[in-house]
């Protein structure tokens, strides 16, 4: 390895005027986190022609603060309203939620930072030294593979089903059942409904922020008046030293988690943070307190999604294959630029891939930056008072739908699940399993269709690949670790209620 040309390759930037771009991509990018319906991708998108007259280390940057900073970003709406500024901060929610409403909002925001920064410079290093190795492994992942990785994410639902097994199974089973409403995508059928806004499937972003922040809205109505306002302890912009480490440990196994998941193309942050909670919950000693507001929930999600970011660079980089949506507006990025991601930019243009690498890792730190500046602030969010929170988010939740399609069918559909998350919530139903069936549903779907179409409706052929009999072994193992798991909290619930 040569660290001359390594160092030659990164000085350009470590240039002032460099890290300003990439500061300022930050800055943007946890702003559109943060509010409900703006993505990261769509944040990408809408900078690239203003990125276009710079050169190739500068634009690439600032692209690379916005997509980092926007991770992080989604965990802010999550913690304080309920609502994933992006769908990567779905699995955020669990217990950054519970804990601003005991009044740890400030601690919760400074784990998810910690957490999210740690994730990313983990998957950013990753990527740097085992993009190859990884990138050929994920170049093994056809149709098969890709349905048993969803089905192991599906597996996942029971960890997330709260109290009661049944009833998150039921959700599930709903999110599934609604998951196959529109054209099926191999057939182009329309399914269920000739109404051309499902043409395309169920609107994803407004149904997250129905689900999550419409609901809750209607769930606080009924005693808005009557409600105070919760005050926010806030001692300090990063996690005391007690609450680093409880979650060294959760943030380690989420990264990897998350930086594998992030480099199988198709997959992304919200499987990778649904599946590193389930392995958090799955380890510890006290699964029963998560959903409740513990900081081990709220780092697993935030790591993973990060670390994420970098692992989907590497098939990106090294194949040419967009490894999630953002990374897909980031190859056009470089295609304007006059540079083709995939095998040859390692031979031609080496110097631009370690460049790219140090720029990952400086959007890392302008997020960190940017967080811990604005931690204080954000807590305060959820101070004030209910009568004047609970307006505000209905109107930043009703924007945010409309701000996807600049389409007001998507803006009925999102009050349509607020009410079905309302009644469902007021039942006791989880409402996290509809938001992971939603995701892995289609995916799951299309991938066995497209597996039997080429095995000629031979199924057993699936047990023949090592990567699917793997993927299976490990939602066998994850089912049954998850249900001994719920039996233990079970127990101790019993044990608890018989003491008093």
């Amino acid at each position: 390895m040569d660290f001359g040309f390594i160092l030659t390759s990164i000085a350009p930037v470590f240039v002032p005027s460099n890290i300003l771009f990439v500061l300022m991509g930050a800055v943007g990018g946890v702003l559109i986190g943060a509010i409900p319906g703006l993505t990261s991708t769509m944040g990408i998108a809408l900078l690239i022609p203003f990125t276009y007259g710079l050169s190739i280390i500068p634009s690439i940057g600032m692209l690379l603060g916005i997509f980092c900073g926007a991770m992080y970003g989604g965990s802010i709406a999550a913690i304080l309203i309920k609502t994933p500024g992006t769908p990567a901060a779905a699995a955020t929610v669990i217990d950054g939620y519970p804990m601003g409403q005991k009044g740890e909002a400030g601690r919760a925001l400074s784990i998810a930072l910690f957490a999210s920064f740690s994730g990313g410079i983990i998957g950013a290093l990753l990527m740097t030294f085992l993009s190859p190795i990884i990138s050929r492994m994920a170049l093994k992942f056809g149709p098969a593979e890709f349905f048993t990785l969803a089905v192991f994410g599906l597996s996942v639902i029971i960890s997330i089903s709260g109290k009661s097994l049944v009833k998150g199974l039921m959700s599930a089973a709903f999110g599934l059942l609604i998951a196959t409403i529109g054209m099926d995508k191999t057939s182009g059928y329309l399914r269920f409904t000739r109404l051309q806004g499902f043409y395309e499937g169920i609107p994803f972003i407004p149904g997250l922020i129905g689900l999550f922040a419409i609901s809750e809205v209607f769930a606080n109505i009924e005693n808005i008046l009557s409600q105070g306002k919760v005050v926010a302890k806030i001692s300090g912009v990063l996690p005391s030293l007690a609450d680093i480490k409880r979650i060294a440990t959760t943030i380690i196994k989420g990264s990897f988690i998350g930086a594998f998941i992030g480099a199988i193309p198709g997959a992304g942050g919200d499987i990778a943070a649904f599946v590193s909670y389930s392995e958090a919950k799955r380890s510890s000693k006290h699964p029963e307190l998560f959903g409740t507001g513990v900081p081990e929930g709220v780092a697993a999600a935030e790591c993973a999604n990060n670390a994420c970011s970098g692992g989907a660079m590497i098939p990106m980089l090294s194949m040419g294959v967009p490894g999630d949506s953002n990374t897909a507006v980031l190859m056009g990025a470089f295609i304007l630029q006059g540079f083709q991601p995939g095998p040859m930019m390692y031979v031609e243009h080496l110097d631009i891939i370690y460049a790219v690498f140090a720029s990952m890792i400086v959007a890392n730190f302008a997020f960190l930056v940017v967080g811990m500046a604005g931690v204080k602030l954000f807590a305060k969010v959820i101070s004030l008072e209910r009568k004047l929170l609970i307006p505000a988010i209905m109107v930043l939740s009703l924007v945010g739908s409309y701000a996807i399609n600049q389409n007001m069918f998507d803006v009925f559909f999102a009050i349509a699940m607020g009410a079905v998350g309302y009644l469902l919530q007021k039942y006791e139903f989880p409402l996290s399993p509809i938001l992971l069936a939603l995701i892995l549903g289609p995916m799951s779907e299309t991938n066995l269709r497209r597996f039997m179409q080429i095995d000629d409706g031979q199924f057993w052929k699936i047990f023949t690949k090592p990567i699917c009999v793997i993927f299976l072994l490990l939602a066998v193992g994850s089912m049954i670790s998850s249900v001994i798991n719920q039996q233990k909290i079970n127990k101790r619930t019993a044990k608890a209620a018989g003491e008093k």
